[in-house]
């Protein structure tokens, strides 16, 4: 598949090394392949979308009286008591994709929205790299929606007491595939202490839905090394989809 300039600069910007065919003499050898160079920086670059439809708004759920339900919710006293403001999840109802993290950060509790920091912003470079964003075709949620003091772990009493609007966003959404980002997510939602090195390179289920397991964004900002076998996840994740193959 021939990658646009804009996508090629994201790829290079994550580590991911991109490959090209190497022309070859007319030996009748099969060409062989080449590492691409990264493109030259483009001042005010903009990410290129793919063409998609419109899309489809989540029925059956009125998201307002979750919305309210869940910034009104003092079942962790800890955490209520702490929190600025939680977080309910940002993108689009009728997502294909659900990615999910463990708890907002300092800069989440501000702004009340996940993944806003550096980690994000790689997070969005991923997401760019696939021909998505968080606006469109995918839902980004977190296991708790209150963050933890000091950006501690969960408590497993908190991610049961949270547990429930994570599921009725995800029965809403009926997402064609579940993404979780690092440990805390992929032990929550497949309910198992193995490490994620195990967990990744293969699709597990919840509750019918195919989900891959990948590194958190903050895993990766600290182990650069790791992004090429999260893009591979990410490949395996966009595999899912009943369509993937004819996209």
């Amino acid at each position: 598949m021939e990658l646009s300039r804009h996508k090629r600069r994201i790829l290079a910007d994550m580590g991911i090394p991109l490959w090209r065919a190497r022309p070859s003499a007319d030996t009748g050898a099969a060409p062989e392949a080449s590492p691409e160079p990264p493109p030259e920086p483009e001042a005010g670059l903009t990410v290129e979308q793919e063409p998609r439809g419109a899309s489809v708004p989540a029925t059956g759920l009125d998201w307002q009286a979750l919305r309210d339900e869940v910034a009104g919710c003092t079942a962790c006293s800890e955490l209520a008591a702490s929190r600025r403001q939680t977080v309910f999840g940002v993108g689009d109802t009728g997502a294909r994709w659900l990615f999910v993290g463990e708890a907002p950060g300092a800069e989440e509790d501000r702004r009340g929205e996940p993944f806003v920091g550096r980690a994000g912003q790689l997070l969005d470079n991923m997401l760019a790299a696939l021909g998505l964003d968080r606006e469109h075709d995918v839902f980004i949620a977190n296991i708790l929606k209150c963050r933890p003091p000091n950006n501690r772990d969960p408590k497993p009493e908190e991610a049961r007491a949270c547990r429930g609007f994570l599921d009725r966003q995800i029965e809403a959404i009926a997402p064609e595939v579940i993404v979780a980002l690092g440990r805390v997510p992929a032990h929550q939602l497949l309910e198992t202490e193995t490490a994620v090195g195990r967990l990744r390179g293969r699709v597990h289920e919840y509750r019918g839905i195919p989900l891959v397991v990948t590194w958190h964004p903050a895993y990766l900002l600290r182990s650069p090394r790791e992004k090429a076998r999260a893009w591979e996840d990410l490949q395996r994740a966009r595999a899912c989809l009943p369509s993937a193959a004819t996209d």
